[in-house]
């Protein structure tokens, strides 16, 4: 085999042959794998394959350290030419790397020979082994960033062994060949030399994995690909420059000295973890620079305090010129520099005060609700917030409550007021002592002491002013008597002029007095009762009345004042009860009673019930709790009014008799009770007399005999009143069910009988109803004879029974009885003829009763029909209609619809 090396005398492969065997000494062992193999290998032999990527993921260089065997990317040992193994045992080592991650990696080898002696030791006489064949193989090498030339520059040469049995043609592929970059390398095709055309950026790419190939004329590949590694060497060509143009850090003002204000970073594009990326820091400049407070570590970046006297109110924003320097912060390393602001943050390290040591100013007496003064303050912390808005209070002076004081939100000042009148002649100046506060606790600085509250006084001054009376106190009680007399004086309402301190030259007049009870003196303000007074009067409230007195002076000013009359209770008034109880029998047999005494409780209950003879004889009296007592029947009574005497006391005595009206009732409620008749006066006497059960016996039969006479006697005055026309069984006889297909019953002769008057069609009324349905009245009507009818004709020259028809017809026959045949061999001429003699004209009839023609007037006429047989006379003929069964209404209802 041929071999690869690197032009004589290139400095390049110098290095690589440096970096190769920097990584042989310093990778890390992998794994160690034993193959069994046969004494003597052929060339380009597969000895065995090992798994590289359990090794190492990523390998972008695989090398051998023994040139008898090459290893390709899947991890198969072929051998470069014919091998014999001298000993029983031969070993070697795989390494890998990975530059992305700087990452190496060795696999140790062992070849174990099958069935090999072990050889014999060389002895100096022996023959010198032949050198063997070099082989077809990478050598590392790399490249130097920003290269001055000239190009092209060489970089390596590659060749193959075959090269002496055949013409061999070389050429490279990969990034830099035909790929991004383009054609940064070529290779001489003849020799194997490969050539860079220009200079390299490690920052835009760092290597190039290249692919040497082995050709002859025709195509033929004698060699496998050639894996080329091309590293570019970093240039510290990239100076570092801080991550944020704009910096800004915040740290509390008065902060303890080591207190970390923030970290600063830099980024320098050159290879990291080299000395071209090893950063140091330093402030170059402090705005302003006296005194110096702060520092800053010079690798990690961390700007901390060097001092406990930050004070905003000095120096409220430090700037910071920072330098950032590469190589390790050597003088020859490349620097940026950056500009770092440090805010500090406020405290309420300053307390506020007041702009002046004492104030002074006056007000009108009287006055209210009225701004008197305003003060200022100076606060040196940052304005508009909790660190110096100010918070008043009044210390002394406002122990009446006359004052207030409050913060104006826009201008920070005190606003003092007047809230409450102030009194001259009380008054004539008042001293206020004013402290003021921050809304935020103070913060205590680590060199200060707290300070005390700043304080200052207010001189109030109070102006005369000249005003009406006063009604002080506002409400005066006086006492009195219940039930005093008219005419008594009482002592009234008193108002004083308060320059004068008293109450001459002032008017006193009444304003209230619900029930006119006093008049009042005008001068002196006292009161004479007019009337009675009355403590359980309506307009008495909790024992007290009141009256209302308005003083006024000379020049018209007033004021009011409440005088209550405190009325002390005097028993005069007895117990009270209602005058009706009920007693509901089926609820309850007693009635609870609840009398009410008017007067105080130290004049009322506990009551005292008692019954007198005669109501004792009926009710018993319980006592409950000295409040109520309990009425109970001592035996059933009937239900009925019942008067009882009852008397109560109370407390002292003081009693009452009341008659007391007692309802016993059958009912559940009292409210169901409908007894109305009320007792008679001498209920009382007659209670006394009670009726036996025969004679109440007898009155009862007595009253239904009554009734039962009076009913009969109503009975027989409205039938002669009102005639039937047609009997209850004619519904029977004549109206059939709609649904029966048989005839209707028989008629029976004894019932019927021939008519024997003429009837006008027009002068008698119809009683029975329309036939067919056709419009056309008979002129027959039935009339009750003895239970049975008799059928009047029209045509008086002949008296024609029913009898007759049947004789004719059947025979004789039973008479009590007539079949349907009968009956409508009977009717049906008669009706025939009728309605024929009906339909004749005028200039030709026979009968007055026959329908009349009459001319077309129009239609809509407001007044109805005036013709004798009018649908009017039609309706009024159905008055049988309302005699019917009730099984038969509904149909009548229907008829007289229709």
């Amino acid at each position: 085999m041929a071999v690869a090396s690197a032009a004589p005398g290139s400095i390049f492969c110098k290095q690589l042959l440096f970096s190769l065997l920097v990584l042989i000494l310093f990778c890390d062992a992998c794994q160690k794998i034993s193959l069994q193999v046969p004494s003597h290998l052929q060339a380009e032999k597969l000895v065995g394959k090992v798994n590289l990527k359990e090794c190492l993921q990523s390998a972008s260089l695989i090398l051998s350290s023994d040139p008898d065997f090459r290893i390709l990317e899947d991890g198969s040992i072929y051998t470069t030419h014919d091998l014999v193994l001298s000993s029983e045992r031969k070993s070697f080592s795989i390494f890998l790397s990975d530059s992305q991650r700087q990452e190496e990696k060795e696999i140790k080898i062992v070849l174990e020979a099958r069935g090999k002696k072990r050889p014999k030791k060389r002895h100096t006489n022996d023959s010198v082994l032949k050198r063997s064949k070099r082989r077809w193989a990478p050598i590392p090498c790399s490249l130097m960033e920003n290269s001055l030339g000239p190009f092209p520059q060489h970089v390596q040469q590659v060749q193959s062994d075959t090269a002496q049995n055949y013409t061999i043609f070389y050429s490279i592929s990969g990034p830099g060949v035909d790929k991004e970059p383009f054609n940064l390398f070529f290779i001489n095709r003849d020799t194997g030399d490969i050539f860079c055309t220009r200079s390299i950026d490690r920052e835009q790419y760092d290597q190039f994995p290249l692919y040497a190939y082995a050709t002859t004329a025709d195509g033929y590949a004698p060699e496998y690909p050639l894996p080329l590694l091309f590293k570019v060497e970093d240039d510290n060509d990239n100076a570092p420059y801080f991550e944020n143009k704009v910096t800004i850090f915040t740290v509390p003002e008065n902060c303890r000295s080591g207190t970390s204000v923030g970290k600063v970073s830099a980024i320098d594009l050159d290879e990291p973890d080299t000395l071209h990326t090893r950063l140091k820091y330093k402030i170059l400049q402090q705005i302003p620079d006296n005194p110096k407070h702060f520092s800053i570590h010079p690798d990690t970046g961390v700007i901390t305090t060097t001092s406990s006297l930050l004070d905003r109110e000095k120096c409220d924003t430090y700037q910071l010129i920072m330098e950032v320097r590469d190589m390790g912060g050597q003088h020859f390393g490349l620097f940026n520099t950056g500009t770092i602001t440090i805010s500090l943050e406020d405290e309420n390290d300053n307390a506020p005060y007041f702009t002046e040591t004492s104030y002074s100013t006056e007000v009108e007496e009287n006055r209210i609700d009225v701004e008197i003064l305003r003060m200022a303050i100076h606060d040196q912390d940052l304005p508009n917030t909790p660190h110096s808005k100010a918070v008043y209070m009044i210390l002394q002076g406002n122990e009446n409550g006359n004052f207030k004081i409050s913060t104006d939100p826009n201008t920070n000042e005190a606003v003092l007021c007047v809230v409450k009148p102030l009194n001259y002649e009380v008054h004539q100046q008042i001293v206020l002592k004013i402290g003021v506060v921050n809304e935020a606790q103070f913060a205590k600085a680590s060199n200060s002491q707290s300070p005390t509250m700043c304080t200052t006084t207010v001189t109030v001054k109070i102006k005369d002013h000249d005003e009406g009376p006063e009604c002080q106190p506002p409400v005066k009680v006086i006492q009195s008597k219940d039930g005093l007399p008219a005419g008594k004086e009482l002592l009234g309402y008193k108002a004083l002029d308060p320059e004068t301190r008293s109450g001459e030259g002032l008017r006193y007049k009444k304003i209230r007095d619900e029930d006119n009870w006093f008049e009042i003196n005008e001068h002196t303000g006292d009161l004479k009762t007019v009337k009675v007074l009355d403590r359980e009067s309506k307009f008495v409230k909790d024992n007290q009345y009141n009256v209302s007195v308005v003083a006024t002076d000379a020049g018209g000013r007033s004021c009011t004042g409440t005088l209550v009359v405190f009325l002390e209770d005097d028993n005069d008034h007895p117990p009270q009860i209602e005058k009706e109880v009920t007693i509901c029998q089926h609820a309850q047999d007693f009635a609870l009673l609840n009398p009410v005494d008017p007067d105080g409780p130290e004049n009322g209950p506990p009551f005292e019930f008692a019954l007198d003879n005669s109501g004792s004889r009926r009710f018993t009296l319980e006592t409950k709790d000295g409040k109520t007592a309990v009425l109970r029947a001592r035996q059933p009574l009937d239900f009925d009014y019942y008067n009882v005497p009852i008397e109560i006391k109370d407390r002292h005595g003081f009693a009452a008799k009341h008659m007391l009206s007692v309802r016993v009732c059958d009912c559940i409620t009292p409210s169901d009770c409908r007894m109305s008749t009320k007792p008679r006066e001498s209920d009382v006497m007659l209670s006394n007399v009670i009726l036996g059960r025969w004679a109440i016996l007898a009155m009862v039969l007595g009253s239904a005999l009554l009734s039962c006479i009076l009913f009969t006697c109503f009975c027989v005055t409205a039938k002669k009143a009102v005639k039937k026309c047609i009997p209850d069984d004619v519904a029977q006889q004549n109206l059939i069910v709609s649904n029966t297909e048989g005839p209707g019953e028989e008629v029976m002769e004894a019932n019927i009988r021939l008519p024997t008057q003429i009837s006008n069609i027009c002068d008698t009324s119809m009683s029975v109803g329309t036939l067919g349905g056709q419009g056309v009245k008979t002129q027959q009507s039935f009339e009750m004879v003895k239970g049975g009818y008799t059928l009047d004709s029209s045509k008086g020259n002949g008296h024609q029974t029913l009898e007759s028809v049947k004789g004719a017809g059947q025979g004789g026959t039973d008479t009590g009885r007539y079949a349907y045949t009968d009956w409508h061999s009977f009717t049906q001429p008669r009706l025939g003829e009728k309605v024929y003699l009906c339909g004749q004209d005028e200039e030709h009839k026979h009968s007055e009763d026959n329908v009349r023609s009459y001319n077309y007037e129009g239609k809509g006429s407001m007044a109805g029909s005036v013709g004798c047989c009018s649908d009017r006379q039609e309706e009024e003929g159905l008055e049988f209609l309302d005699h019917l069964e009730p099984k038969f209404r509904t149909l009548a209802k229907t008829c007289v619809k229709k």
